[in-house]
């Protein structure tokens, strides 16, 4: 079993878990005052990535890439959305520059997937 099909699964469930936190957040920051603008920030990261990941999970024996690319982007998704949540409702975020590291992450996510398209199979 290659890495790739070894870590679908876990696409699978992050895609899943973002999608539900995206929606959530969405509505969070629909309802919310004061600091609503840092909630949608995090709803758009997890609706924007959930999806991505469902497809790297799909294409996973497609791409060799996708491994890289998932966990770059599941990452970054967490930290970048795990940041702005925190700083709304705990009052401080995760980590200095938790967001920014996690927003470099998922660029360097889509880099990975870019990169795929060269990367060709044996």
């Amino acid at each position: 079993m290659t890495l790739n099909a070894r870590i679908a699964p876990l696409l699978y469930l992050f895609a899943g878990l973002f999608g539900l936190a995206g929606v959530a957040l969405a509505a969070a920051a629909a309802h919310g005052g004061g600091d609503a603008h840092l909630v949608a920030s995090a709803s758009a990261m997890c609706l924007a990535h959930g999806p991505t990941l469902l497809a790297l999970a799909i294409g996973a024996e497609k791409l060799r890439t996708a491994w890289l690319a998932g966990l770059l982007i599941g990452a970054g998704t967490l930290l970048f959305a795990g940041d702005l949540v925190a700083l709304r409702y705990a009052g401080s975020g995760l980590f200095p520059m938790a967001a920014p590291t996690g927003g470099f992450a998922m660029m360097f996510g889509w880099l990975a997937i870019a990169v795929g398209a060269f990367v060709r199979r044996g």
